[in-house]
C-alpha cells in the first residue's frame, strides 16, 4: 500500500496548518474542536516549516507550565520534520514513524504539501487491504 492511496481513502484531504506566530492556546482550541492530534505550522499553508503535536504542548506544559499557552507554536513546534511523498510505501512509513517515536507525517510533492497521515491512518489502510485479500482468498477457494 503507498501513501497515495492511504491519503485518497481519508475523508479529509485538507492538511490544517497554524502560521509559527499563532497563539499555541489557538492551536489547543483546534486541536480539541477538530480531534486531532497535529497540526502543521506553516507561513503560506503549502510549506511546512514544523509540527506541533499534543506531545509537543503536554512535555512542554509540564516542563514551563500555563505560560506557554500564550507562546507562539513556533517556540514549541517539532522542527526537524520528517516527511513522506504520496510513492512512499506504507511500511516505510510505519518504520520511520516506529524509529522516530511520531505519530504524524506531512506528505510533500515538490516541496510541497499535499497530506498529513497518521499512524492511525496507515494501520486502517493496512487492515483494508488485509480485510480485501482475506476476501479474495476466500473467493478463490470458493470458487468464485
Amino acid at each position: 500500500m503507498l501513501v497515495r492511496q492511504i491519503l485518497s481513502a481519508k475523508p479529509e484531504q485538507k492538511v490544517l496548518a497554524v502560521a509559527p506566530q499563532t497563539p499555541v492556546s489557538e492551536a489547543v482550541r483546534i486541536l480539541a474542536e477538530k480531534r486531532i492530534g497535529a497540526l502543521v505550522v506553516s507561513s503560506d499553508g503549502r510549506r511546512a516549516e514544523g509540527i506541533l503535536s499534543e506531545r509537543d504542548i503536554v512535555r512542554e506544559l509540564a516542563l514551563r507550565g500555563a505560560e506557554i499557552l500564550s507562546q507562539p507554536v513556533s517556540d514549541l513546534m517539532t522542527r526537524k520534520l520528517v516527511t513522506c511523498t504520496p510513492a512512499d510505501s506504507a511500511h516505510h512509513v510505519v518504520e520511520k514513524m516506529t524509529a522516530g517515536r511520531f505519530r504524524h507525517m506531512p506528505v510533500l510533492e515538490e516541496g510541497e504539501m499535499i497530506g498529513l497521515i497518521s499512524i492511525g491512518d496507515v494501520v486502517k489502510g493496512r487492515l483494508d487491504e488485509l480485510t480485501m485479500e482475506t476476501n479474495a482468498l476466500a473467493d478463490m477457494i470458493r470458487g468464485h
